[in-house]
């Protein structure tokens, strides 16, 4: 066995040449199989980018198209603000005829639900606190029975509809 261990640890000129071949055999073949391991990433990654692009354009397109109706059905409230206004100066108005007015209040209370059953907030009320994101003030008083910043009138309501402002509300600023 001795002699066996001695063939191991100097290994004859014969099988370091085979050893060299293998070894030279093995890194042959080693970059084919990175070559095509490229090729196979290369194509994978493509892949990965081609669905990811494809997922960020299904994303913009939903987002284009809520945009689009929330700003269709703003426009479509927008056009009716002015029957809004008419409908409020008509009630501030005094008249003898009752049965006129009762129809006016009827029809301004269902104009109120359609909007809000739209999802509209109507604001800008007397007494609220006056904020330059909601409110466009037009005209500025001094009152000492008002606190700063404070709406004393209201020359047109404003709505809004979520986040977005279909129209400003006029007012009158105290102090």
């Amino acid at each position: 066995m001795a002699k066996k261990k001695e063939k191991v640890e100097n290994p004859t000129p014969e099988e370091t040449v085979a050893e060299e071949t293998v070894e030279e055999t093995v890194e042959e073949t080693t970059p084919e199989v990175n070559e095509w391991e490229e090729k196979y990433n290369a194509q994978y990654d493509s892949y990965l980018r081609l669905a990811a692009d494809y997922d960020n354009y299904r994303k913009r397109t939903a987002k284009e198209k809520d945009a689009a109706y929330g700003n269709g059905k703003a426009d479509a409230i927008e056009k009716l603000l002015p029957v809004y206004d008419n409908l409020e100066r008509a009630l501030s108005q005094e008249t003898a005829d009752e049965a006129y007015k009762k129809g006016v209040e009827m029809t301004m209370t269902q104009l109120v639900s359609i909007l809000e059953g739209l999802g509209v907030e109507i604001f800008g009320n007397v007494g609220d606190t006056f904020d330059p994101n909601l409110h466009n003030a037009v005209m500025h008083t001094e009152d000492e029975n008002l606190g700063e910043s404070t709406i004393s009138l209201v020359f047109q309501k404003g709505f809004k509809m979520g986040d977005k402002i279909v129209r400003f509300a006029m007012v009158q600023v105290a102090n």
